[in-house]
C-alpha cells in the first residue's frame, strides 16, 4: 500500500546510516517516499511516549519498544531490524590499548585520563560493569558524559576523551577515530534494535510493509558494511 504522504521513519542514533539507506532502496523498489529521523535513543523514546514524534515506524532498542508497546504508544508485534555489540575507539593517531580480554579492558580503563560511554542500554551496562569490578566511584571524575545527540566518537575525534565506548554503529564510520576493537565476548553486549508501528489506521499497512522490509535477510550484508548484524 502506498501512501500519498511520506512514510514517516523515525529512529535512534546507532541504525541511523543503514535504515536510511535501506529506506532508500525501499522507496525505489516501491515507489513510497520515506522521511528519516534520527536522535538519541532516550530522547526518541520520551517524545514517542508523550505523542510529540510524528512518525509511522519507530526503531528503537528492543526493551524500549517493548515498554512503547505495553504502555500503547506503539502497536505490535515487535519486528527485530538488526543487533550491534559494543566498541572501542580512540583518536586517530592516538594510542590504541590492546583488549584482548576482560583484565585488559580493565586496565585501560584504569589507564585512560578521560573515557566516556553514551547514556543508553551500552552506557547503562558499562556503569554497572565497572561498578563489578570495583572502580566505578574511581574513575568517575574522568567519566565525560555525552550532550544528547552527540555521539561518543565526536568527543574522541574532538581530543577532549581518550577513550570512547559506545555501538560499533555510531562508531565505525566517523572521522577522526580508530576503532580498536569491538568488547571481547565475555564482556560484550548486544543491543538489538526493533522496531513497532505507531498504528494510525490508514496508514499503519503501509508503516508495516516497511518495518518488514526493514527487517529482511537480504540486507545482513549492508547492515554488517554500518557495524550491525542480523537480528538472529
Amino acid at each position: 500500500m502506498i501512501t500519498l504522504t511520506p512514510l514517516r521513519l523515525l529512529s535512534s542514533m546507532a541504525t541511523r546510516e543503514v535504515l536510511a539507506a535501506i529506506a532508500e532502496q525501499y522507496r525505489r523498489a516501491s515507489g513510497q517516499a520515506v522521511t528519516t529521523e534520527f536522535g538519541g535513543g532516550v530522547k526518541v523514546a520520551q517524545r514517542v511516549a508523550s505523542g510529540e514524534a510524528a512518525a509511522d515506524v519507530v526503531v528503537l532498542s528492543a526493551s524500549a519498544i517493548d515498554r512503547l508497546i505495553g504502555e500503547g504508544h506503539l502497536s505490535g508485534p515487535r519486528i527485530d531490524v538488526a543487533r550491534s555489540g559494543v566498541a572501542v575507539a580512540v583518536r586517530v593517531g592516538g594510542a590504541r590499548p590492546d583488549i584482548p580480554d576482560e583484565a585488559a579492558v580493565r586496565a585501560a580503563v584504569e589507564r585512560a585520563p578521560s573515557i566516556s560511554y553514551s547514556t543508553g542500554p551500552s552506557g547503562i551496562y558499562l556503569e554497572k560493569l565497572f561498578a563489578r569490578w570495583g572502580i566505578l566511584e574511581a574513575i568517575r571524575p574522568r567519566i565525560v558524559v555525552p550532550p544528547p545527540g552527540v555521539p561518543v566518537g565526536t568527543l574522541v575525534a574532538d581530543g577532549k576523551v581518550e577513550l570512547g565506548f559506545q555501538q560499533l554503529s555510531e562508531l565505525i564510520n566517523l572521522p577522526g577515530i580508530e576503532v580498536v576493537g569491538p568488547l571481547p565476548p565475555e564482556i560484550q553486549l548486544y543491543t538489538v534494535f526493533s522496531g513497532a508501528v505507531v498504528g494510525t489506521p490508514d496508514r499503519a499497512e503501509g508503516a508495516r510493509a516497511l518495518l518488514m522490509y526493514l527487517a529482511r535477510s537480504e540486507h545482513t550484508a549492508l547492515k554488517q558494511q554500518y557495524g550491525l548484524e542480523s537480528p538472529d
